[in-house]
């Protein structure tokens, strides 16, 4: 199967042509081939192989990295979690995974060393650091030695585990969302065509690798052999000279990170010439950032709405101006419709729960066929976001179902609040939620990232005077330093109502 020939392949006809760049070391796919061969011999002397799950609690490094190409050509199953997990949160996902292994680093050992003898499936020799040794934790596998032979790939079909990927957690307790060789394929063809990759292209991904959108570029960078660039973490300065520095093509950022760019005077096609995308992934941009994204970088910005589960829509850089509102159209081989609460097809322009179908879908989360099969009814992906479709089949996000104020009996969309509140001049950033209300039932709130001086009594009357009905209209404006984010840089709504709530 072709992803695990990429690596040789490339290693064989490009040896010299950077595959990966992380802060200062640039790594040759012949070098990658070399070190991720090791890695699979070491491994496999663990008694390791094809498709047994290995849970990666790092930091942005090589290592994560070394460990997806090693998945790729020997068959292992990666498990990202994030570092920011603890306690019981940690232990039920390493063992719901059936991780028989970990890779963590040792700022990570104090949280480990708690929970340790609850990780049932990993073997008390199987916990290794990426940045040196502990008590009870080995040291990564050295991938500067040599292997005594040539490593052959494994026999895999399209059907063997790739990786599972938890979900982001926004709403509720994380689900482990399947991909298989055969779906990473197609993440790595599709997305190639779809954002023009080429295999002289420089990708740079700046945010945690635990995040699928990581894998927009990634997978496409294994295929065709380009350049891959890591970045430690999202810094918004940083990450412009790293762009100038290594002529970056692609980028993929989530809408909180575009904000930040977007406060640089430095971002624009006369600082970094060689961008040739800049797409947004992860929740919604709101049109305000849209449009300055477009002035600052004409015909570069792309937008992708989607589900780790597998259903995708994506606004090209090429699409009419007056549909920069939308999040785009589905690709080839993929499908959309909008039903209603029954599974029916609602009319041109009417709101309804969003469900597609395409190459990426899911065989289902790991060992839970029920909610498979809550997720998955009829091979339509149900992805509890609510939209509407214009007459062009271009997609318009309303809201997710469970963020949906309802007031004095009305449906309220947080989304259509925000749009308006960010056109404020003294606005960075919204979120709007729902808070209990004595008469109404909910009224909306909203939390305010603010760039100036300026009193939020004084934004919520603006919003006020400009809402257009009655029940839209705003309670409470608040403002704060930042928002919670989960570990894919997306706004936790739920924290931010939770802590409102708390007082």
């Amino acid at each position: 199967m072709p992803l695990n020939t990429l690596l040789d392949r490339h290693s064989a006809y490009r040896p010299d042509h950077p595959a990966l760049v992380f802060n200062e070391q640039q790594v040759s796919w012949a070098e990658l081939r070399h070190r991720v061969d090791s890695l699979i011999h070491q491994l496999r002397g663990e008694g390791l192989g094809v498709g047994d799950k290995v849970a990666l609690i790092v930091d942005n490094c090589l290592e994560v990295l070394e460990m997806y190409h090693a998945a790729a050509k020997a068959g292992f199953v990666v498990v990202p979690l994030s570092p920011m997990l603890r306690g019981s949160g940690l232990t039920t996902l390493v063992n719901d995974s059936d991780a028989v292994a970990v890779v963590t680093m040792r700022r990570m050992v104090e949280h480990l060393e708690p929970v340790r003898a609850d990780l049932v499936n990993v073997a008390g020799d199987r916990f290794f650091l990426v940045d040196g040794e502990a008590d009870g934790y080995r040291r990564y596998p050295d991938t500067s030695v040599e292997p005594p032979e040539p490593v052959r790939a494994a026999d895999l079909t399209d059907d063997d585990l790739y990786n599972i990927i938890y979900s982001s957690g926004t709403t509720g307790l994380p689900k482990g969302i399947v991909h298989t060789h055969g779906i990473r394929e197609a993440y790595a063809t599709g997305h190639a065509v779809g954002c023009r990759i080429h295999p002289e292209s420089v990708a740079v991904h700046s945010g945690s690798l635990v995040f699928n959108g990581a894998f927009l570029t990634l997978m496409p960078a294994m295929y065709l052999g380009c350049t891959f660039v890591l970045m430690e973490a999202f810094d918004a300065a940083g990450l412009i000279d790293v762009m100038i520095s290594n002529d970056v093509t692609h980028a993929v950022l989530v809408p909180s990170q575009i904000i930040q760019l977007l406060a640089d005077n430095r971002f624009d096609e006369d600082h970094i010439p060689s961008l040739e995308m800049v797409l947004t992934v992860g929740a919604p941009l709101h049109l305000e950032h849209k449009e300055e994204l477009v002035r600052r970088m004409p015909e570069r910005f792309y937008e992708l709405y989607g589900l780790t589960e597998g259903l995708c829509t994506v606004l090209d850089r090429d699409a009419p101006h007056s549909k920069l509102g939308s999040v785009g159209v589905p690709p080839p081989l993929y499908e959309l419709r909008i039903v209603d609460d029954d599974g029916n097809d609602v009319p041109v322009g009417e709101v309804g729960e969003i469900v597609g179908r395409g190459p990426v879908l899911m065989p289902g989360y790991y060992k839970r066929p029920d909610l498979t099969a809550e997720a998955i009814r009829n091979g339509w992906l149900h992805s509890g976001d609510l939209g509407r479709v214009d007459e062009d089949g271009y997609l318009y996000l309303v809201d997710r179902k469970k963020d949906m104020i309802i007031s004095g009996g009305v449906n309220v969309y947080p989304r259509d609040i925000e749009e308006l509140v960010v056109g404020h001049p003294s606005v960075r950033d919204v979120a709007v939620f729902g808070a209990p209300h004595p008469q109404w039932g909910e009224q909306p709130v909203a939390a305010v990232v603010l760039d100036g001086p300026v009193d939020p009594e004084e934004v919520r009357s603006w919003v006020n005077e400009r809402v257009e009905a009655r029940y839209q209209k705003v309670g409470v404006v608040y403002a704060v330093d930042a928002f919670p984010v989960n570990v894919a840089g997306k706004t936790l709504r739920r924290v931010l109502r939770e802590d409102y709530l708390a007082g």
